[in-house]
């Protein structure tokens, strides 16, 4: 097994209100990811996911335990992490070259220019936007926009990509492309990559590994699952493969009886660590289950066949 790069240890948030009461939106949450692994972040609203990705980012920190990204702790924004949230965050003024090539020059302000400019082409071509360099953002479409978001944060060559439900404001045709751009993209560069999500299909369809969250107040980790599909899989013949139909139902099932599961494994396990586990898919359930543990950093693991 690869070194695990990220490594999130015990982090919870608390805010606390103009009454003075103090609210635990998560707490004790544990997990790694591995160099090149697409991790998925899924759970009702209110439970803190994107406060999650912000503390992995470096833009918030958590009022308990720690982040580490190769081995250093996180404690303030880096170029190493790059985040591609559900706006564009485009500057208006600037071309599609012209935004990527500033995030170049601000990764390596020694370049040459002629340097920078070809640096930022080889990710424009990365998002088949070639041809539209000279193109603001008022001229381009909102997955163009996205498109142009996506290489800008891979052009600084990040050892992690953080995105929050980067294709939520797109149509449904243009997300289904963007979502295929984007597991193109990941195998050609091995990109590690953190993303919430309320999607469960675009879940399996990138992900390989989801991470389900209970919820908020108090949310914790309820399991992991290990995706068990094949990497090559693509959204035309997703649910052809013989495992999608348990992961689908796996994972709705959670969503939906997210606060019976809760309550059946939190008895179980050490509060200090997450319940991974999948209900009714134990050891004894046989090889039709599916459930394995992965040992290393982190927690046993469920597998969803």
């Amino acid at each position: 097994m690869n070194e695990t790069l990220i490594r999130v240890e015990g982090i919870a948030k608390k805010f606390t209100g103009r009454d003075g009461t103090d609210t635990t939106v998560f707490e004790n949450l544990h997990f790694g990811i591995q160099p090149g692994e697409f991790v998925c972040l899924i759970g009702h609203s209110g439970c803190g996911k994107t406060t999650i990705l912000n503390i992995l980012s470096g833009l918030e920190q958590a009022s308990a335990g720690y982040v580490f990204v190769g081995g250093r702790e996180v404690n303030g924004p880096s170029l190493d992490r790059a985040v591609i949230f559900q706006s564009h965050a485009l500057m208006p003024w600037l071309t599609v070259m012209g935004n990527i090539a500033f995030a170049v020059s601000s990764r390596w302000p020694e370049w040459s220019a002629d340097k920078v400019a070809a640096h930022a082409q080889k990710y424009i071509d990365l998002v088949n936007l070639t041809g539209s360099e000279k193109k603001r953002p008022a001229e381009l479409s909102g997955g163009m926009k996205q498109r142009v978001g996506i290489a800008r944060a891979l052009s600084i060559q990040p050892k992690m990509l953080l995105m929050d439900e980067p294709f939520s404001a797109l149509d449904a045709l243009t997300r289904g492309v963007l979502q295929e751009e984007v597991l193109r993209i990941c195998a050609e560069t091995r990109q590690t990559v953190f993303m919430i999500t309320h999607d469960v299909d675009e879940a399996i369809l990138l992900a390989d590994k989801i991470i389900l969250m209970t919820n908020g107040p108090h949310a914790k980790i309820a399991e992991i699952v290990v995706n068990t599909m094949p990497r090559s899989r693509t959204r035309h013949d997703l649910h052809k493969h013989p495992h999608y139909y348990r992961i689908r139902n796996h994972l709705i099932d959670f969503l939906v009886d997210r606060s019976k599961l809760f309550a059946a494994v939190s008895a179980e396990f050490d509060p200090r660590h997450p319940p991974l586990v999948s209900p009714g898919l134990d050891e004894s359930d046989g090889a039709d289950a599916g459930a394995r543990s992965q040992t290393g950093g982190t927690p046993p693991l469920a597998a969803v066949r």
